[in-house]
């Protein structure tokens, strides 16, 4: 917990130095308004209902409208003026039996932490109000506004809780309790057992929020399913009046701006690259003009290749004939002969296969 106020509890001649936390908090789940269709969150602006315009904090002051129609307009320099005796103090007024305070008083309730310099004090107070069984009523400015309060102990620690002031209770102003109502004694009777059968010790911890714990479990249930969206951006704030607008108009008049400038920008690099190729397309084309038709002389050249070409593959066969008889005639032994010699070997050594076949079938 983070203090949230530091004085000195003031009894007699004693003071005790104290820190005051909050001592209760709600537990409801934080529920922001926002639009249905896309989820932004709601805001107000604070506009004046004379000129229309949105005002800024620091421009806003306190007025009070006096049943004659005049304004009195308070600046907060004004109120910071004004005293306050009490403001870093808690004054003990006077010690009250706890049965006197009515619980239609009680309103906030702090912890009061001692420091350490003032923990037998602060023991001390507090032994001296649970063993005489009252209340301290005292006086504490919190907030910058004064308030009436009561110390009291709970569970081993002095709390300070804030009282209203008796005008701002109000009469409970109902005609029809004036009314006279006779009450039978057997309805009494029913009533009285009623309450016994019902009657026990009150227990906090047994009640329970059902309507905070479904809520609760309808968020966590859409949770697991999926079932969210994506916090939206906030929209840009417009300096001028304080609030959040788009202007989607002047968006799309940017983005088209810059789509522009991007295709000039490449258009221009087209045509720097365009003009310095330009000329030496120009001299080549100044070439071609000069030895006549680039075409004509291309064709020639390329059928002039193709029957080389061709005359180098009928060539290839007889230059490797005219290589094989030059070898043989080197070694001094014509081609031709050498085969018909190795088809006389051939056929010498078949004539035993078949004389040894007509020996078999005879």
């Amino acid at each position: 917990m983070r203090a949230i106020w530091k004085g000195a509890v003031a009894f007699g001649l004693v003071n005790v130095p104290v820190k005051l936390y909050a001592a209760t908090g709600e537990h409801e789940v934080p529920l922001h308004q926002v639009h249905r269709d896309d989820g932004g969150r709601i805001r107000y602006r604070k506009v004046c209902s004379v000129c229309g315009e949105t005002i800024q904090f620091s421009d806003i002051a306190k007025g009070y409208e006096t049943d004659e129609g005049e304004l009195v307009v308070l600046t907060d320099q004004d109120l910071a003026e004004l005293p306050l005796a009490t403001e870093r103090e808690i004054s003990v007024v006077e010690f009250v039996p706890a049965e006197q305070v009515d619980p239609i008083l009680l309103a906030k309730t702090y912890y009061l932490e001692p420091e350490k310099t003032s923990a037998k004090p602060y023991a001390l107070l507090r032994e001296a109000l649970e063993a005489s069984d009252r209340m301290a009523v005292v006086k504490v400015a919190l907030r910058q506004r004064e308030s009436m309060a009561v110390l009291r102990v709970r569970d081993n620690v002095i709390c300070l809780q804030t009282l209203l002031w008796p005008d701002e209770v109000r009469e409970a102003d109902f005609p029809i309790l004036d009314t006279d109502v006779t009450v039978r004694p057997q309805e009494l009777a029913m009533a009285s057992s009623l309450v016994e059968s019902l009657a026990g010790d009150f227990d906090p911890s047994g009640f329970e929020d059902s309507y905070q714990a479904a809520l609760e479990a309808l968020i966590e249930a859409k949770v697991s399913s999926g079932s969210t969206r994506q916090v939206p951006a906030t929209a840009a704030k417009d300096e001028s009046t304080g609030g959040e607008v788009v202007d989607l108009l002047a968006a799309l008049q940017r983005s088209v701006e810059k789509a522009r400038a991007g295709r000039g920008g490449a258009a221009a690099d087209t045509e720097e690259a365009t003009e310095e190729t330009s000329p030496a397309k120009r001299a080549r084309a100044s070439s071609s003009d000069e030895d006549g038709d680039p075409g004509a002389g291309r064709k020639p050249a390329a059928k002039r290749a193709s029957k080389a070409s061709a005359s180098a593959k009928d060539d290839a066969p007889a230059a490797s004939t005219r290589s094989r008889r030059a070898k043989a005639d080197d070694d001094g032994e014509p081609a031709a002969p050498k085969k018909r010699a190795s088809t006389a070997r051939s056929g010498a050594a078949k004539e035993p296969a078949k004389a040894a076949s007509r020996r078999r079938a005879s």
